[in-house]
């Protein structure tokens, strides 16, 4: 076994492998950027090599670097983790020929499998229905229009050397072609140093469906059951989870035996993830193959009971596979939220700057339910503009799909994270959608259910009395630590007032609170001015917790608390609201108060996150009309094309390509 394995990688991904190589006795080296010379894996690390600046094309894209590490260090293998050098054949080859052991699949493998185009072809000669494309070289923009037309629309362009949903672009027309080839390549080269693209038909209404492949180096491979990845958005994947809620045990052993023949055929020995298009109806055709470890994996080591990079090692170091197909079993059910550096509302734009707070919710395995986190980040850390936006995997498992669903929801409401804008209420939202829960998906589910992005929601009914009685329990906390305060007045002491004006943002519920019972009673007021029956709150939140974790007539609720001028805002599935508490006196006075006027933006494109101007397609004096493209900002490895809203002309423009720009920065104006 190796005694000391190098890292080409960063943040989530070199800190989950970290963590397996300690459990291993294995000591660990971590690369770094200038820009993450304080980041959470490089403290992790038993050693840690600085190969160059921010940008990854000059540092974690550089093979010459990374061999250049290991032989500092006397690191004898190199785990890729995934993205960055992770698909790279010559990478793997650089390192055989400095003696250096890679940690995946064999060079052969990747070149047959890795690339997209060639993981296709190598497919159809094997008889494995794939879904009709265009696998050749594409010349230039009018060659993609001609074959996105001889395919019929819908087509997706997508990075021949991509992953992680860089590079992809869904077309519905001979324009959006055009424009889509440009972007895709663009994003490709950034993100992978290979602007190849290949078009393909895009399925209508499909599902995601993957199946995680296990190889070693004496022709052994099995299959670990699947993963369901349909709920995406710009084709990222944002919640997995494993097993699919479509599949029936004959529809996985197929899936499992064509992935784990077409894995024989190239020779596989690592962990690897057959990607296959599902149809409602259970068919399924070859989409390609990923050979490296998936973001996800975490559900399948989760159901499976299987770390997936102690196997990578383990194969890597010339040891069979201990497990035969006969021995994997699927037990409960898992699910993975991705949480990223990204405003739900603000079109998910990136997000960037320092983690002011980061307070997870505690990893545990209690009752069957387990909740683990993997990240690469920790509070004070920073979230930067050069790479991917991902804080973290949070994921749960327990017995069903609904009780790791509700595990799930519990967990992202008691996700604390401060500093930079996060799509944890977004993730929130989602595991209470009544069609998520019932298991009705489709990669087209985000664009179908929020057709209009994600806004900000108005709490009512049952969220709303939620939402109250734990602001009207917080501010009664709040006046308890107030009247034990030393040095104030005494003499005959005052019955304080239990009735209580609740303002969720201006709506206002009326309510009664006060100690009771061994927590604080809640009675809702009726429109004829009683109170109603109690509602029991129960929790040991103290002033300054972030998080209000407790019951509610012993069912479990937890809220994300922020403290704002005169008030507390709360966070609760997907719900973020201002929460003021008043005595009947103050709420009269309140009730008279102003509501202050917005700002008008409307003649004004600003930048809707810090990033790089690409381009500026307009000119000064020039008419637009509403869709058209007014300017195209790149931000952690995304190319985001900003558009006009309605129409209107150009009157100046206040930014120029190259330009860095601060969220909310004048991009242009209009007359």
């Amino acid at each position: 076994m190796f005694k000391r394995i190098l890292i080409a990688n960063r943040g989530e991904i070199a800190c989950r492998v970290i963590k397996t190589a300690r459990r291993m006795g294995i000591k660990t080296v971590a690369v770094y950027s200038e820009a993450d010379r304080d980041a959470l894996h490089v403290e992790m690390a038993d050693d840690a090599v600085l190969i160059g600046p921010p940008a990854a094309a000059e540092s974690y894209l550089v093979m010459e670097k990374i061999i250049e590490a290991c032989r500092k260090t006397g690191a004898e293998a190199v785990h890729p983790g995934y993205g960055f050098l992770s698909e790279r054949e010559a990478f793997a080859r650089a390192l055989a020929e400095a003696g250096i052991v890679f940690i995946g699949p064999n060079p052969g493998a990747i070149a047959a499998m890795g690339d997209k185009i060639e993981s296709k072809k190598a497919a159809a000669k094997a008889d494995v229905s794939t879904v009709p494309g265009f696998l050749g070289v594409i010349e230039d923009e009018r060659h993609a229009v001609k074959i996105a037309d001889a395919i019929g629309y819908p087509v997706m362009i997508k990075a021949s050397a991509g992953g992680g949903g860089k590079g992809m672009r869904i077309a519905n027309s001979t324009s959006e072609v055009a424009e889509g080839f440009g972007l895709a390549k663009a994003e490709a080269k950034a993100s992978f140093g290979d602007d190849r693209v290949f078009i393909e038909k895009f399925i209508v209404d499909p599902r995601h469906i993957e199946i995680q492949v296990l190889g070693d180096k004496h022709g052994n491979v099995i299959y670990l059951g699947e993963r369901e990845c349909s709920i995406q958005r710009r084709n990222q994947k944002v919640i997995e989870e494993a097993p699919s809620p479509l599949l029936d045990e004959t529809t996985r052993r197929q899936m499992g035996e064509q992935a784990v023949a077409l894995a024989k055929a190239v020779n596989y020995d690592s962990a690897g993830t057959v990607e296959f298009v599902a149809g409602q109806d259970k068919s399924f055709f070859f989409l390609e193959m990923n050979t490296r470890l998936q973001v996800e994996h975490p559900v399948t080591e989760l159901v499976t009971g299987i770390d997936l990079v102690e196997q990578m090692i383990r194969v890597a170091a010339g040891e069979k596979l201990a497990l035969k197909q006969k021995d994997v079993r699927l037990t409960g059910w898992a699910v993975e939220s991705r949480v990223y550096a990204e405003d739900p509302f603000r079109n998910f734009l990136p997000s960037i700057g320092r983690l002011v707070k980061y307070r997870p919710p505690l990893e545990s395995s209690v009752d069957g339910i387990t909740v683990r986190n993997d990240t690469g980040v920790q509070e004070g850390g920073e979230i930067s503009i050069y790479y991917d936006p991902m804080i973290a995997k949070l994921v749960t498992h327990a017995p069903s799909r609904a009780a790791a669903i509700e595990a799930q929801a519990t967990a992202l409401d008691s996700f604390y994270i401060d500093g930079i804008r996060h799509n944890i209420p977004f993730l929130s939202a989602l595991m209470l959608h009544p069609r998520w829960r019932e298991g009705k998906l489709s990669t087209g589910f985000i664009a179908e259910e929020f057709p209009k992005g994600f806004a900000v929601r108005i709490p009512e009914g049952e969220i709303a009395r939620r939402l109250a009685a734990v602001g009207a329990a917080i501010d009664h906390v709040l006046g308890e630590r107030k009247r034990q305060i030393s040095g104030q007045l005494t003499g005959r002491p005052v019955q304080r007032e239990r009735r209580r004006a609740v303002w969720l943002d201006r709506a206002e519920i009326p309510l009664d609170v006060a100690r009771e019972a061994g927590g604080i009673a809640v009675r809702f007021v009726g429109a004829d001015g009683a109170a109603g029956n109690p509602h029991l709150l129960v929790s040991p939140w103290t002033p300054g917790d972030p998080v209000w974790q407790g019951t509610i007539d012993g069912h479990l609720v937890a809220m994300q608390v922020r403290p704002i001028p005169n008030g507390i805002r709360l966070a609760h599935q997907g719900y973020e609201v201002a929460v003021n508490v008043f005595t009947e006196s103050e709420a009269t006075a309140a009730r008279l108060m102003p509501i202050g006027a917005k700002t008008d933006t409307g003649k004004k494109l600003l930048c809707p996150m810090p990033g790089l101007v690409v381009s500026i397609a307009v000119s000064e004096g020039q008419e637009v009309k509403a869709g058209e493209t007014l300017a195209v900002v790149e931000a952690m490895k995304m190319q985001n094309v900003l558009r006009a809203e309605r129409d209107g002309t150009v009157k100046k423009i206040h930014a120029a390509p190259g330009a860095t720009l601060a969220v909310d920065a004048l991009i242009l104006e209009f007359a």
